[in-house]
């Protein structure tokens, strides 16, 4: 008699949003059907349908970092589902207080707020079940933050890290040095076989970055 393979801990679906094309991640206990929203930038109607598709239960939102295409309508949707906001960590707090500045410049919407939990390294989230671990990771911005669920081998990088590439350093409080220095002390020790979602793009794992990312690859640091 065959029997059916357990269900995964967790899944998680990517739901593009604003047009920045940022990727807002749905991630989700299956034990409970419990989940919570990664980086809501925007557009809550399709977020929102996700959701019911799944038929996953928000219970929270988390932020990596405090960009206007990450959480620009984070408190809305707090506010519309009744649940907390964590993340990012407070030196992002000049960001989360001036989304609406930010919004009217990139003409999408932007929410001010203060989540209710700021987030530090060693800090954990609870989603359903699961647990995720939280590693500081500054140098896109001085507060990001990102998220790893170790039995499956998965993180949520933000704009830290993306198939090809790294996360700008243009914006204030930008620091390249230390967004390198964030990818390879913070990121590389999760582990090669470690799948990464990051906020724009395809997903990718750290092995083939340390392979083939022209900015961050084992080659290019060494050089």
């Amino acid at each position: 008699m065959s029997t059916q393979p357990p269900l995964p801990p967790l899944r998680a679906a990517i739901v593009p949003v604003t047009p920045l094309q940022q990727n807002c991640t749905l991630l989700w206990c299956t034990a409970t059907m419990r989940g919570a929203f990664v980086d809501p930038g925007g557009d809550l109607p399709k977020l929102l349908a996700a959701a019911e598709q799944h038929g996953v239960t928000v219970e929270k939102i988390i932020l990596t970092h405090g960009h206007i295409d990450h959480c620009g309508e984070a408190k809305p949707l707090a506010d519309q589902l009744g649940v907390p906001i964590e993340g990012p960590h407070e030196e992002d707090r000049f960001l989360t207080c001036s989304l609406s500045e930010s919004g009217a410049q990139y003409g999408i919407p932007g929410i001010n707020f203060e989540p209710d939990r700021w987030l530090v390294e060693g800090d954990t989230v609870s989603v359903g079940d699961l647990v995720l671990d939280v590693y500081e990771t500054p140098g896109h911005t001085p507060g990001h933050v990102i998220f790893h669920h170790v039995p499956s081998k998965l993180a949520i990088v933000g704009d830290v890290l993306f198939a090809g590439s790294i996360g700008r350093t243009d914006f204030p409080r930008g620091n390249h040095p230390q967004l390198l220095e964030s990818i390879v002390t913070k990121l590389w020790p999760l582990g090669d076989d470690t799948t990464f979602l990051p906020g724009h793009g395809q997903p990718s794992t750290f092995a083939h970055e340390r392979r083939t990312n022209m900015f961050v690859s084992d080659a290019a640091m060494a050089a």
